[in-house]
């Protein structure tokens, strides 16, 4: 045995006996105590192990599956550049409210500062951005606390924040398992839910419900409850519901409607519509958050924030303003191409499945014209394109059972490549990413760059077209691979098992 086995052992226990029950390995030296303690884990069925070459991949899957499951993923790396790969997938986890935990193994105190190899300043690496973070004591056969630090770190990710456990470890960096952790280690230890102060709302005021990423269920029946008209973005989860209201974008520009508004509760991360941050920058409007991340909204500077949402049922429903909102029309899809991509998947989609969006202009496509219930995912605590292909393996990961499909563009399908390669003895999660192809990032063609630029310089920086072969690159990784050129191929594919389905589309 040794003092960086027994450490590693002692942390990872207590992860698991609190309630972690996926980890992801990104293989090093320095962190092979870790690693090898994970490998017994899973050996002995307490978790379920998924290793990945990127850290940046194994960083978004740890995201995906805390997205869908609600409980952290512990993410393992080595020291040095290893832990700044996950810094994409912790900020995303941090504005996004998402639970996650890492473990990185580091240098001991001795190598730091003095040019060793592979060592760079990892303590408080993440910043803000993780809200626990601690420098473990080196493992000398002395050193203890390691199983309280884990308690900690548990503790923060569960309320929905990024922990950070720096290890460092001496050599020898690994040894013989102690006994206690091979004959099967802690019983697990009962995690009691923490309760959030409950902020209780008076019907009165003209008031809409605006419901962005990681809303769900919260918008509908906070909607529902006080009888106002529910504005729910794709991303949301909550568009169903006997108070949404379709044509809210059209509805905010009208000062018969989104003029007289007295005040916005806001569930979830909203994004997608400049109405509505607009709207949630009015000082004229009172502004209620429920705040899910440890960043708060606060576009106006006196938004008032709460961990819980409630209504006074007290007090009559104002039906006109709730008609008024709920008579609105539906846009219409001004894209047939990518509507009718965007609705076949939503139409293959059952309640077992779940839908991913990347950041791309397919998903702003499907905010015009795909309603009704469903789960779904998007990264929009950042809204950045990389990362949306292991989020979406991690998010089917957690959930298992029914199929996760994948809606992004070309680009953001090549960004995050590598998601695609996994271990030998894993087998290929129920994931079918559907990539609308046109070449390009088109999304930048309706946004204030294409009035601008010269078409040589949209073409040149903004655009970015690319030629790669999709199929070849399937093949590569090991994919099924299909390529949809008209609605009944397309809804085929959907119908068939995990596969990459690549749809051309115009430009």
């Amino acid at each position: 045995m040794t003092a960086s086995s027994d450490a590693a052992c002692d942390v990872l226990d207590r992860l698991v006996a609190r309630g972690v029950r996926h980890v992801i390995v990104s293989p090093g030296s320095r962190s092979q105590a870790l690693a090898l303690a994970a490998a017994e884990l899973e050996r002995q069925g307490r978790i379920r192990l998924h290793v990945r070459l990127d850290e940046r991949v194994a960083g978004f899957t740890a995201l995906g599956i805390g997205r869908q499951s609600r409980l952290p993923a512990a993410v393992i790396c080595t020291s040095g550049s290893a832990v700044a790969n996950l810094h994409p997938a912790v900020l995303e986890a941090h504005h996004a409210g998402v639970p996650m935990i890492l473990l990185t193994a580091d240098r001991p105190p001795e190598l730091r500062g003095v040019g060793a190899n592979q060592t760079t300043h990892q303590p408080g690496f993440f910043g803000q951005a993780a809200a626990f973070a601690a420098d473990a004591p080196t493992p000398d056969g002395t050193a203890t606390g390691y199983a309280e630090l884990a308690d900690r770190a548990f503790d923060a990710a569960r309320a929905g924040s990024v922990a950070h456990l720096n290890m460092p470890f001496r050599e020898p960096l690994a040894g013989e398992l102690p006994a206690w952790f091979v004959q099967g280690g802690s019983a697990p230890v009962a995690s009691e839910p923490r309760e959030a102060e409950t902020t209780f709302l008076a019907r009165g005021p003209r008031t809409v419900v605006v419901a962005g990423a990681d809303a769900g269920e919260d918008a509908v029946r906070i909607a529902d409850r006080g009888g106002w008209p529910l504005l729910a973005e794709v991303v949301s989860g909550s568009r169903h519901g006997a108070t949404a209201a379709r044509g809210y974008r059209a509805g905010l520009s009208r000062d018969d409607l989104g003029g007289r508004i007295e005040r916005v509760i806001v569930v979830g991360h909203p994004t997608l519509g400049r109405e509505v941050t607009r709207l949630l920058r009015r000082d004229d409007v009172e502004i209620v958050a429920l705040q899910a991340s440890d960043e708060a909204l606060n576009l106006n500077h006196r938004t008032r924030a709460a961990r819980g949402l409630d209504v006074e049922t007290g007090g009559p429903i104002d039906t006109e303003w709730l008609d008024a909102w709920r008579g609105l029309p539906a846009p219409g899809g001004a894209d047939p191409h990518r509507s009718a991509l965007v609705d076949a998947v939503w139409r293959a989609t059952s309640a077992d499945d779940r839908v991913v969006f990347g950041s791309s202009r397919l998903v702003r496509v499907a905010d015009d014209t795909l309603w009704g219930r469903a789960c779904v995912h998007a990264n929009r605590g950042l809204a950045g394109i990389d990362g949306t292909l292991a989020t979406a393996m991690g998010v089917q990961l957690a959930a298992e059972e029914g199929t996760t499909r994948v809606i992004l563009g070309d680009l953001a399908f090549l960004y995050d490549a590598g998601a695609l390669l996994r271990s030998g003895s894993e087998g290929r999660p129920n994931v079918q990413i559907v990539v609308g192809n046109d070449g390009g990032g088109t999304i930048f063609d309706g946004l204030e760059v294409a009035r601008i630029a010269s078409a040589e310089a949209m073409e040149r920086v903004q655009l970015t077209p690319q030629h790669a072969d999709i199929a070849g690159l399937a093949a590569a990784y090991g994919w099924d691979y299909v390529r949809a050129e008209s609605d009944a191929e397309l809804d085929a594919a959907l119908a068939g098992g995990p596969a990459i389905i690549e749809v051309p589309l115009p430009r």
